[in-house]
């Protein structure tokens, strides 16, 4: 049993061998021979299919499925659904002022958020040898996908105070989708705020941060945080404003130089990342899965505080043998 989250962090960044932790959750679709259509469908099958990945790997944790669509289809965006990849938000819902004032806040449970909260609720029956993270998205990229991902990058300028009314709204319904995840027995959220890694800083600044530092205020303690998600290529220069939402832990994609991300943050914050999830443990081969593995590790396991990872979600159709040597290097790297 977790007795403390800030106790876990304490021993993940004290301890001279660390496990590593991946957003893995979707490859289980290939060991439960369902497709991806199924399982995000059936909140029995989702922790059915942590329970799977939990008990096939020595991951410092277990992340559940993360899927950036469950949200935004909570508001009424229409999401498309195939049977090997992860559902993906199709159209701009909202288009103007008035489209945004009208727009209600959903409750939780409302489309497919509580069958996610339902599967937390299974798995956290299921498994007890480490925490459990929900997956949800960020608040800016929540945002985005109800104003679509180009057209807010304008609106930011021409139409600030609309965005500002979509983002007090997606904050609202995060929040409380982020305390029924605590409910039902998750230990920590992990945040996707990948599009706030597209702004410029300032703009970050002003449109993502304060909004995550709401979510966090509201949620996190000692027995439950935030782990902050961003792959957006711009995303480090912003560690000062991401440092300021107050997660307590910070993770980060491949799209970045992850030697430089760490020598950026404390050494009292986790920070985790970040071999490419598509590229290499996608479409690689086990040596190359290897190879980039190790190199990350030796550029940044000499900080303390720096946890091996995927970049991202681990897609889908993942092969488990570039899945298996991921934790395969890991391991070598420590000499076990």
């Amino acid at each position: 049993m977790i007795s403390s989250m800030n106790q876990w962090l304490n021993e993940m960044k004290g301890a001279q061998t660390k496990k590593a932790l991946p957003i893995l959750s979707f490859p289980c679709v290939s060991r439960l021979n369902i497709p991806v259509s199924e399982l995000i469908s059936d909140s029995d099958k989702q922790a059915q299919g942590m329970k799977l990945v939990a008990d096939a790997t020595d991951s410092a944790a277990s992340v559940s499925l993360m899927d950036l669509s469950v949200e935004a289809e909570c508001f009424g965006a229409t999401i498309c659904v195939s049977d090997d990849e992860v559902p993906t938000v199709k159209g701009r819902l909202i288009n103007d002022m008035d489209e945004a004032e009208a727009l209600e806040v959903p409750a939780v449970g409302s489309c497919r958020s509580g069958l996610y909260v339902d599967a937390i609720k299974k798995a956290a029956d299921l498994i007890t040898d480490r925490p459990i993270f929900a997956g949800t998205i960020g608040p800016f990229s929540l945002a985005a996908r109800l104003l679509d991902v180009s057209e807010i990058m304008v609106d930011c300028y021409d139409d600030p105070d609309m965005v500002h009314l979509v983002l007090e709204k997606a904050t609202a319904f995060l929040i409380e989708y982020s305390k029924a995840y605590k409910a039902a027995g998750a230990h920590g959220i992990m945040m996707a705020e990948p599009v706030a890694g597209l702004l410029s800083p300032s703009l970050e600044a002003e449109f993502s941060a304060p909004y995550v530092k709401q979510i966090v205020d509201a949620v996190q303690d000692d027995e439950f945080i935030i782990c902050y998600h961003n792959c957006g290529d711009n995303t480090p220069l912003m560690v000062d404003s991401i440092l300021s939402t107050g997660a307590k832990a910070y993770h980060f994609g491949n799209a970045i130089d992850m030697k430089a991300m760490v020598e950026k943050f404390p050494d009292d914050v986790l920070i985790m990342g970040n071999v490419d999830p598509a590229g290499v443990l996608r479409m690689g081969t086990p040596e190359t899965v290897r190879s980039e593995t190790l190199r990350i590790m030796n550029d940044c396991c000499g900080h303390k505080n720096f946890v091996i990872s995927s970049g991202c979600d681990i897609p889908p159709m993942t092969p488990w043998e570039n899945i298996n040597a991921f934790f395969a290097a890991v391991d070598e790297y420590y000499g076990k």
